[in-house]
């Protein structure tokens, strides 16, 4: 069985790798599920959620940096350092979300309006 795709995305506008290996969300059962597995994130993990206008922690174990992404890959909203047990605004222009670790968007300096370029990691650079 062939492993799932991992993406990088980076901050083209201000030039940040924002992660290096984060797993995408696509269907309905894995978007359900998100990061409540998890026990954690490390620094260039991440989850991209698409589509996805709007997220809750409800059963999270740790904070979460969160992106909103509109159709033309641009940031829309950023919540940053979003504990456990809360619910996001629903963010109407958003395609998608990306998950991060909390510090991720401070470290990248990832605001609202950047653009983000998301590409497949190759196979064997994980």
């Amino acid at each position: 069985m062939k492993p799932a795709s991992k993406l990088r995305i980076v901050n083209a506008t201000r030039g940040t790798v924002i992660a290096d290996r984060a797993s995408i969300a696509g269907t309905s059962g894995e978007r359900r599920t998100g990061l409540l597995k998890h026990s954690e994130l490390l620094p260039g993990d991440g989850l991209w959620i698409a589509p996805c206008e709007c997220i809750h922690t409800f059963g999270m174990k740790f904070p979460i940096d969160v992106v909103f992404i509109d159709k033309q890959m641009r940031v829309r909203r950023v919540y940053q350092n979003l504990a456990p047990y809360r619910l996001t605004t629903l963010v109407w222009s958003a395609q998608s979300v990306l998950e991060l670790p909390s510090g991720s968007l401070a470290a990248t300096e990832t605001e609202i309006g950047d653009e983000l370029q998301f590409s497949l990691c190759e196979e064997g650079s994980e």
